[in-house]
């Protein structure tokens, strides 16, 4: 075998995706040697790359009412004119700005390692609205060295290209079609109260079914009724759920927490998750760990209410950011405080939209 050739007998994709990583390894040996006091991005093989677009990371709603109600021309104009005046944050900026205390511990435990959170900017904007999100993000000290803006086109296009992790955005349409994709997605919401977020440490609270699991034990609730639900995940007990469109994302963050763990950081990890699901422990809770623990997966808590509103444990909790494919959990979230995120998966939306 040549230095550059495929392998004798190596399938076509195979090869093909192996010359390309060379070039790509080729391509950033460009940059490799080059000095610079600013932390530079992680390469995106090695990074955990969530995308934000600009309105789930800053506030834009008077801005999106001129754009709807007075066009694009003027829109861009007025973001123009004010391009000094800082955004106020989003739904997304607070979950961004402990994505970084993250980064920052773990700089400080691996310098040489690149297995790290990269936020890139994710945003249909016209490259003109871009010096003000520039300028707003180098206000609040943020790290976000990679923008994607598309000009009026949607940029889902683009997650695959830039290998993303978790796709963060206010415009449900984009979060479905990212969910299509493959990718895992949410719609952010603000809350209805300003809370005090934690510094020190990344909070993130998922839901479990058409969350972290498929939505298998949703459909037969929805269609069977809940006893027939509790048979079912009695008599399944040791089959693992189904993966659902989060899974890969708290997997994420359990190689992170590993990191820490190998430091005799486990006391001190900045990285906490949560489970809050409205199962009930005694009769549908053990499939739920069994099927994390068959995945290698670790939870940090798990609470399970048993059809409890899950609003008066999030504002204990005060998580980050709060995933849930139910819109009723999403808005109860909100009223008490809690930056919720839609997840448009499952047979859940069958039923939301048809309410």
């Amino acid at each position: 075998m040549s230095a550059s050739g495929p392998e004798v007998g190596e399938p076509g994709e195979a090869a093909a995706a192996r010359l390309q990583d060379e070039q790509d390894e080729q391509d950033w040996a460009l940059y490799d040697n080059v000095v610079s006091k600013r932390p530079r991005p992680p390469k995106p093989q090695h990074a955990i790359t969530v995308a934000v677009s600009s309105r789930a990371l800053f506030d834009l709603v008077e801005e999106r009412r001129i754009y709807e109600e007075q066009g694009v021309e003027k829109y861009v104009k007025y973001q123009q004119d004010n391009e000094d005046i800082t955004l106020k944050p989003g739904p997304a900026f607070y979950f961004v700005k402990a994505l970084q205390h993250v980064n920052a511990r773990l700089l400080e435990l691996y310098p040489d390692d690149e297995e790290r959170f990269d936020i890139v900017l994710m945003t249909n904007n016209h490259a003109q609205v871009g010096v003000r999100l520039i300028n707003s993000i180098n206000h609040y000290g943020l790290t976000i060295e990679r923008f994607c803006m598309t000009g009026g086109k949607s940029p889902i296009g683009y997650l695959t290209a830039y290998l993303t992790n978790l796709y963060l955005s206010a415009d449900s349409e984009k979060v479905q079609e990212a969910i299509e994709a493959g990718i895992a997605s949410a719609t952010m919401f603000t809350a209805n109260k300003d809370v005090a977020y934690s510094d020190t440490q990344l909070r993130v609270a998922f839901d479990g079914d058409a969350v972290l699991f498929s939505d298998e034990s949703e459909q037969i609730v929805k269609e069977q009724g809940l006893d027939r639900f509790f048979e079912h995940e009695q008599l399944n007990e040791n089959k693992p759920l189904a993966q659902g469109p989060l899974k890969g994302f708290l997997e994420d963050l359990g190689k992170l927490q590993k990191k820490f763990y190998a430091k005799n950081e486990r006391l001190n990890c900045p990285i906490r998750t949560f489970l809050v699901t409205a199962r009930s422990a005694a009769s549908s809770g053990a499939r739920v760990l069994k099927t994390l623990r068959s995945w290698g997966l670790e939870i940090d808590e798990a609470l399970f209410l048993a059809g409890a509103p899950k609003g008066p444990i999030l504002v204990k909790i005060r998580p980050h950011i709060f995933f849930d494919d139910q819109m009723f959990h999403i808005e109860g979230a909100q009223k008490l405080g809690t930056i919720a995120a839609h997840v448009p998966y499952g047979i859940g939306q069958k039923y939301h939209k048809s309410a």
